[in-house]
């Protein structure tokens, strides 16, 4: 076996791994919203409803993409689905590429191997080889499970469309892992290369958003790699000829990531950073500072997103409440999730159950951090010195439990600007009231996140990922069924009420957050007590 196969093994088995499981959530929710359409619009005066309130919204639209044929399986399941999945996949490829090129590179592993017979321009072919093999196994239980629901006699898509909506899916990861490539060339840190990637990713969509919004410039969306995946229109009039500028970005990005590899030097980028920097010791006087200063892009990075995301729901919100109100179908959704009251209010409610699947990622987000601090042997540093195990953990996950808790506040006072600016009804005090209870599932899933990595450090990143694609799973199938109690209460998201559509359950927020806290602590204790693991 040559090194460069073993890079390629290697490489494939990491991103596959992860790829596999969110693959199984994909197919999971395909499936599940095929399956239910037939019961949550049983009659054709339901179904002519929801044509007549969503198709042509403009707030719709901006946030979901362009919807069609909703008055058939197909049509609803392109819309529930695409744009959810799409974003969750980009993400991944994003995150899985800068981790598989900058961040190997960043621990010093790359040292070893082209310290044999490799070089770095092999090294990274074999990189995107294994990058596509975890696309790969992202690719095969979305399309075998969505082919497998589409060719039930109740839902009746077929093979070929089924497919086709699994491909255009994951298309969005393949893209932004090549994106993901690139910004590990160019940027001098992995940091530095997610911040390049998330910049993209934001640009796409507001591109695509701009375009979704005005019938006028909706040429734009062919600016925008996200407008590419739209125009594939998959299950409502497949339109394969959009594949070929996904082919030829993705290509071109994965060509040029290979040729920059081979021209710079090992640890070095394209985008140069300063060789001597000015000596900066702010934030150097503790673990907790320390960790502030490592990961304040990262920090940046969520709160910028969770505040976009607060914003875009509170501008579309007086635009969504008209088109619930008089819809008893889109109310009975919404109802399912505990949402009440009017019709713009209720659909705030329902997004910002949404936006707790969102701030929950961020908390994985973060452990997988405080795993990635371990696996490449930067604790030992730290742990050398009088600095106690149990208190430098104990600072990391305060930083966590830092970023949810202003995460969450934040994107309830973006909504309420978002709000003000149509002339919404919300008052200030309870959409910071909303944004405290989106924040209480993210506690808990840090705290779970904090007690894995304690006791299976290995195991922390995927089974804190784990937990928070469940939840989304979860939360998408409650959304749509009757689901059994005993499921729903697998799900921290779904333990919280649909604030500000109803008062916030302070008594579920306080077992959330001390549940976390608890689950934290015992994951500090184990710490404290277990050898260091790297990678």
């Amino acid at each position: 076996m040559t090194v460069r196969s073993v890079v390629a093994g290697l490489s494939a088995r990491r991103a596959a791994r992860s790829g596999a499981l969110w693959g199984l959530v994909f197919g999971l929710t395909i499936a599940g919203t095929m399956s239910t359409y037939r019961t949550s619009f049983p009659t054709a005066a339901s179904r002519a409803n929801l044509v007549q309130t969503i198709q042509g919204n403009a707030a719709f639209e901006a946030v979901f993409g362009i919807v069609g044929h909703m008055d058939t399986v197909a049509g609803y399941t392109a819309y529930k689905t695409m744009y959810t999945l799409l974003l969750i996949g980009a993400v991944w490829g994003l995150l899985t590429a800068t981790r598989l090129l900058r961040g190997e590179e960043d621990a010093g592993r790359w040292e070893l191997v082209l310290a044999g017979d490799s070089t770095r321009r092999q090294a990274t072919s074999q990189v995107a080889v294994g990058l596509g093999a975890g696309a790969l196994a992202l690719w095969v239980p979305t399309a075998l499970l969505a082919a497998a629901e589409g060719a039930t006699s109740h839902v009746h898509i077929g093979v070929g469309a089924s497919v086709f909506l699994a491909t255009a899916v994951v298309a969005a990861a393949v893209m932004f892992i090549a994106v993901g490539m690139l910004a590990s060339e160019l940027a001098a840190t992995r940091h530095q290369a997610d911040l390049i990637g998330a910049g993209v990713l934001a640009g796409a969509y507001l591109v695509r958003m701009v375009a979704d919004s005005d019938r006028r410039i909706a040429w734009l969306r062919w600016a925008s790699p996200l407008g590419w995946i739209e125009q594939l229109r998959p299950l409502i009039g497949s339109k394969p000829l959009a594949f070929v500028p996904i082919v030829v970005f993705t290509s071109a990005a994965v060509a040029l990531s290979v040729v920059l590899a081979g021209r710079r030097d090992l640890g070095a980028s394209v985008l140069r950073s300063r060789d001597a920097p000015p000596a900066r010791l702010r934030l150097l006087n503790g673990a907790g500072a320390l960790g502030l200063r490592l990961e304040w892009p990262s920090i940046a990075g969520w709160l910028t997103a969770l505040g976009a995301t607060g914003l875009v729901f509170g501008l579309v919100t007086q635009a969504a409440g008209r088109s619930v109100h008089g819809s008893p179908t889109l109310e009975r959704v919404i109802a399912r999730l505990g949402a009440t009251g009017a019709s713009s209010v209720a659909y705030l409610g329902f997004v910002f159950v949404i936006a707790a699947g969102l701030v929950a990622c961020a908390a994985a987000g973060e452990i997988a951090a405080v795993r990635g601090e371990e696996a490449g042997g930067y604790v030992d540093a730290l742990l050398v010195r009088p600095v106690a195990r149990w208190r430098w953990l104990a600072a990391r996950l305060a930083l966590g439990f830092a970023l949810v808790g202003v995460g969450g506040v934040l994107t309830g006072v973006a909504a309420w600007v978002g709000t003000t600016t149509q002339h919404g009804a919300v008052g200030f005090a309870t959409m910071v009231e909303a944004g405290c209870n989106v924040a209480a599932p993210a506690v808990f899933v840090l705290g779970v996140g904090a007690l894995v990595f304690g006791v299976a450090p290995r195991w922390a990143a995927s089974a804190t990922w784990g937990l928070v694609a469940w939840a989304f799973l979860v939360e998408i199938v409650a959304a749509i069924t009757k689901a059994n109690h005993w499921v729903r209460d697998t799900s921290p998201v779904l333990h919280i009420t649909p604030a500000p559509a109803a008062p916030p359950d302070w008594t579920a927020v306080a077992w959330l957050v001390g549940l976390g806290v608890a689950a934290a602590g015992v994951g500090i204790a184990a710490f404290a007590h277990r050898d260091l693991a790297e990678a």
